[in-house]
C-alpha cells in the first residue's frame, strides 16, 4: 500500500509539473513582448540613438547648463542686452522664445529686438543688419542657410556679441569660437518617436510617404533619417513606399497631393515639421481620405485642432520648446560670463497624441491649449 500510494503520489507530482510547465510555456506566449523596441521579424539592425552635430560636437543634457549664484548676479549687474534673429515663425519659434524672454528677465537682460526671416536668406541677413544696429550684447539665432549664413553672420561675430544658436549655426562657424553654444532637441530620440506614433496608430501595418526639408540642414537631415531607420527596424510591414523633398513649406500641399495619387494605399505620411505639415493635412483633406494619418514635429495649433476633431492627424513630436529657451538664454550668459559652454545640449522631445495633448502643451509651451484648438 506504501509503495502504491507513492508511485501514485509521483505520477500526480509529474502530471502537475507537465501542466505547470505548459502553462508557463503559453502564458510567455501569449505575453512575449511585442514592443516595437525588439521587433520579431525585422531584418534591419537596431539604429543608434546617438547623434551629434554639425562639426561632430556630442550633445549634453539640457541640465549641463547653469550658473551658480554669484554668476547670475554677475550676470544681472551686467545690464546686458539681448536680440532673436530667427529663420522662422511658428509656434514652436514662439514657445522657444517665451522660455528664452522668461529666463533673460531673470538675469536681468533686456530683449531689444526679434526678428523673423520666413525662411529666406536675404531677409535675415537685412534682419541682422537692423538687429545690430541696436547693439545687442547677447544674439540668438538660427541660419536659414548654413552657407550664406557664414557671411550674412559675421557683422554679429565682428561686434562682439555673443551668438547663441537655436539647432542650425552657419558654415565653419564653431562651439567656443564665432558662438557659444548649439541648443536643440535629442534627433534621435524624436525621429523614433515619430517612427512608434504613426506605428502604433496604424497597427504596425500599411504604407508609409516621406515629405522631408530637401536641404543640407543637418538638424532635420538626421531627424528625419532616424525616422526611417527607426521606422524599418521597430515596423516591418509599414515600408516606405514615396519620398520626396521640399525646399518651401507652400509647396508641400501639392507634394503630398500628388504622392496620394501615385500611391492610393498609402496609409501614413510623415512631414519633417509642423508648418510643412499644414500643406500635407489640406491635400488629405481635399482627397477625402479619412485613413491617412499625419506625424510630425513641433506642437502646432491647427494639427492640433485636426487631432482632436479629426481622422488624419495621428500625433506630434513636442521637443521641450520652453527649456530649448531658457537654454539657449542661459548660454547667453555664459558667453557675457566667458564662461565654458557644452558645445551641444538638446532637449529630451515627447510623444503627443489625443490622450495627453493638454498636458503635453503645458510642458512644452508654457501655456493651456489654446481655445482655438479645442473649439474646432
Amino acid at each position: 500500500m506504501i509503495f502504491r500510494f507513492s508511485v501514485a503520489k509521483q505520477r500526480r507530482r509529474i502530471l502537475a509539473a507537465v501542466v505547470v510547465a505548459s502553462a508557463l510555456f503559453l502564458t510567455g506566449c501569449g505575453t512575449q513582448s511585442t514592443s516595437a523596441s525588439s521587433p520579431k521579424t525585422s531584418t534591419a539592425s537596431r539604429p543608434s540613438l546617438a547623434f551629434v552635430g554639425p562639426n561632430g560636437e556630442k550633445p549634453d543634457p539640457l541640465s549641463a547648463l547653469s550658473l551658480t549664484p554669484d554668476e547670475a548676479a554677475k550676470v544681472k549687474a551686467g545690464t546686458f542686452t539681448a536680440a532673436f534673429v530667427w529663420h522662422t515663425n511658428s509656434d514652436f519659434v514662439s514657445a522657444i522664445e517665451r522660455g528664452a524672454r522668461a529666463e533673460f528677465k531673470q538675469l536681468g537682460i533686456k530683449v531689444v529686438s526679434s526678428t523673423q526671416a520666413n525662411f529666406d536668406a536675404g531677409t535675415q541677413s537685412n534682419n541682422i543688419s537692423s538687429v545690430m544696429a541696436l547693439k545687442p550684447d547677447i544674439v540668438v539665432a538660427a541660419a536659414v542657410d548654413a552657407v550664406s549664413a557664414e557671411k550674412s553672420f559675421k557683422p554679429i561675430v565682428e561686434a562682439g556679441a555673443k551668438l547663441v544658436i537655436l539647432t542650425t549655426p552657419p558654415a565653419n562657424y564653431h562651439a567656443g569660437k564665432q558662438f557659444v553654444s548649439i541648443v536643440t532637441e535629442d534627433l534621435a530620440a524624436a525621429g523614433r518617436d515619430n517612427a512608434e506614433i504613426i506605428g502604433d496608430k496604424l497597427g504596425g501595418k500599411g504604407q508609409i510617404g516621406v515629405i522631408s526639408y530637401n536641404a543640407n540642414f543637418w538638424f532635420t537631415n538626421q531627424r528625419d533619417k532616424s525616422f526611417t531607420e527607426w521606422l524599418k527596424y521597430e515596423y516591418p510591414k509599414m515600408p516606405i513606399v514615396d519620398s520626396e523633398g521640399f525646399s518651401d513649406e507652400t509647396a508641400t500641399q501639392t507634394i503630398a497631393a500628388a504622392m496620394i495619387a501615385k500611391h492610393p494605399d498609402i496609409k501614413g505620411i510623415y512631414v519633417s515639421w509642423a508648418t510643412a505639415a499644414q500643406g500635407v493635412l489640406a491635400a488629405i483633406r481635399a482627397s477625402g481620405r479619412t485613413d491617412i494619418k499625419i506625424v510630425t514635429n513641433d506642437l502646432d495649433t491647427t494639427l492640433a485642432a485636426a487631432m482632436l476633431s479629426g481622422n488624419n492627424v495621428a500625433g506630434m513630436v513636442g521637443n521641450g520648446a520652453m527649456g530649448i529657451g531658457k537654454g539657449l538664454a542661459l548660454a547667453g550668459a555664459y558667453g557675457v560670463l566667458d564662461k565654458a559652454a557644452p558645445q551641444l545640449v538638446a532637449s529630451v522631445p515627447t510623444k503627443v497624441t489625443t490622450a495627453n495633448l493638454a498636458k503635453a502643451w503645458k510642458a512644452d509651451y508654457g501655456t493651456a491649449v489654446p481655445a482655438t484648438v479645442k473649439g474646432r
